[in-house]
């Protein structure tokens, strides 16, 4: 099986299913046992500093909005860019932490870019790769600006991002450079 770790899914636009419409989930975790990932696009209407005080005595730093990660229930998890404090590496640059010690460390520390989640995406065993076959996702590599840019139309660009690809592939052209107008 080839893992899918640290890349995006984003939901097909057919996919209708009210806990992933128009979703874009970071996968940290794909292999036979199951996958795991978080939705990056559903920001909730609770503050770091009201989750935080049931969690913790330590006040925290920061006051970021928190993301629903998915439908499954989890701890506080965050995403971020201090290797120091990472209990994986989602993808290059990106790390995840849920430890109550390496999250305190987070919330003291307002210059790191951080996104935080409640709950997460889980599938078992083989049920993503039928998710995949049905078409229901969209796949491509993560990249950092797609989990902290705080984007409204994240599904949005990230849709044009996977169609220009597949564009690019079905052409089989190798390099477009950053501006066209240097061709």
């Amino acid at each position: 099986m080839d893992t899918l770790e640290g890349h995006l899914l984003l939901a097909s636009p057919e996919l209708q299913d009210p806990n992933f419409f128009h979703s874009v989930v970071l996968l940290l975790r794909h292999n036979d046992e199951g996958s795991f990932g978080l939705v990056l696009n559903r920001p909730l209407q609770v503050r770091l500093h009201d989750i935080w005080q049931q969690i913790s005595s330590t006040p925290a730093q920061r006051n970021d909005l928190v993301f629903l990660g998915g439908p499954c229930e989890g701890p506080l998890m965050a995403l971020h860019d201090d290797p120091t404090l990472s209990e994986s590496e989602g993808t290059r640059g990106i790390h995840f932490c849920s430890d109550r010690d390496l999250l305190t460390q987070l919330t003291a520390a307002p210059e790191r870019q951080v996104k935080f989640f409640v709950g997460f995406s889980g599938w078992g065993p083989g049920q993503l790769e039928g998710e995949l076959d049905e078409g229901s996702w969209l796949t491509l590599p993560a990249v950092a600006a797609n989990i902290f840019d705080a984007h409204d139309d994240l599904w949005d660009r990230v849709l044009r991002d996977v169609h220009g690809r597949q564009l690019l592939d079905r052409l089989h052209i190798r390099h477009v450079p950053p501006d066209l107008r240097m061709n």
